[in-house]
C-alpha cells in the first residue's frame, strides 16, 4: 500500500512515496518469511510419537492447543502478508479516496491485532516448552520447537514495525486527502473575497474623503469684526 496519500495530491509530502512503499514491502516480506518458519517448523517436526504410543502428539508438553495456535496464527499471517503485497501493487489504481482510507485502516487494525496475537503465541509456546519433560522425542524436535518460539518473538517486532508504518501512512493520507478534491468547504472565519481589478466596482482604496470634512475657518481672511 502506498504511503503517499489517500488522494491524488502529494504537494508538500515530506516522505518519498516510492521509498516508503519499499520499506513497507520489506517488512511484509520479513513477516511472510517469519510466518512460514513458525507454522512450517510445527507442522514438520512439532508432532512426535513415543515408544509407548504411535499416536503423534504436540511437542510442546503434549498440548495440542499450543501446536494448533502456532500453526493457525502463522498460516493466517502468511495469507495476510500475501494479500497485503498484492494490494500494494494495485493501490494506485484505487481511484476512490474513501476506499483507500478503508484499505489503510484495515492494514492498521490487522497489524496491531496480529502483533498482540504473536505476543500471545510467543508466551504460550515458550511456557509449554519449559514444561515439556526431557525425552528423546523432545530432543529430536527441539530445534524446530525453539525456532518456532524464536520467530514468534521476531514476528512481534516486525508486526509492530508494520503497525507503526501503517499509522504513519494513515496520518500522511489524512493530511494529503485535502488535495484530493477541488471542492473545499467555506471557511466561516474567512472574510469576503476582494473584487477583482477592472470589474467596474470602485475599490475602497480610491474612495475620497467626504466633502466638508476639514475644519472650516470661522474667521475668513480679510474680514474684520467691526467695533461698536
Amino acid at each position: 500500500m502506498e504511503g503517499a496519500s489517500f488522494g491524488a495530491g502529494r504537494a508538500g509530502a515530506a516522505v518519498d512515496p516510492l521509498e516508503f512503499l519499499q520499506e513497507m514491502q520489506q517488512i511484509l516480506l520479513a513477516n511472510w518469511i517469519f510466518a512460514i518458519v513458525v507454522f512450517g517448523s510445527i507442522i514438520n517436526e512439532g508432532y512426535v510419537n513415543t515408544d509407548k504410543s504411535p499416536m503423534l502428539r504436540c511437542i510442546y508438553n503434549a498440548n495440542e492447543s499450543a501446536c494448533n495456535y502456532g500453526i493457525t496464527i502463522g498460516l493466517i499471517a502468511f495469507l495476510a502478508c500475501s494479500l497485503f503485497l498484492v494490494v500494494d501493487l494495485y493501490f494506485q489504481q484505487i481511484s476512490s479516496v474513501k476506499d483507500r482510507k478503508r484499505v489503510v485502516l484495515v492494514d492498521l487494525g490487522f497489524s496491531g491485532f496480529w502483533s498482540f496475537l504473536w505476543f500471545v503465541s510467543f508466551c504460550f509456546l515458550a511456557n509449554q516448552w519449559q514444561r515439556t519433560a526431557p525425552s528423546r522425542e523432545a530432543s529430536h524436535g527441539g530445534d524446530a520447537a525453539r525456532a518456532a518460539i524464536a520467530f514468534s518473538f521476531f514476528s512481534i517486532l516486525s508486526w509492530v514495525a508494520l503497525t507503526v508504518k501503517a499509522l504513519q501512512r494513515y496520518k500522511m493520507g489524512t493530511d494529503m486527502s485535502l488535495f484530493a478534491t477541488d471542492q473545499f468547504p467555506p471557511d466561516p472565519n474567512a472574510g469576503y473575497p476582494g473584487y477583482p481589478t477592472g470589474s467596474g466596482v470602485e475599490s475602497t482604496e480610491t474612495y475620497q474623503s467626504p466633502p466638508f470634512s476639514e475644519t472650516l475657518d470661522t474667521s475668513p481672511k480679510g474680514y474684520q469684526v467691526p467695533a461698536y
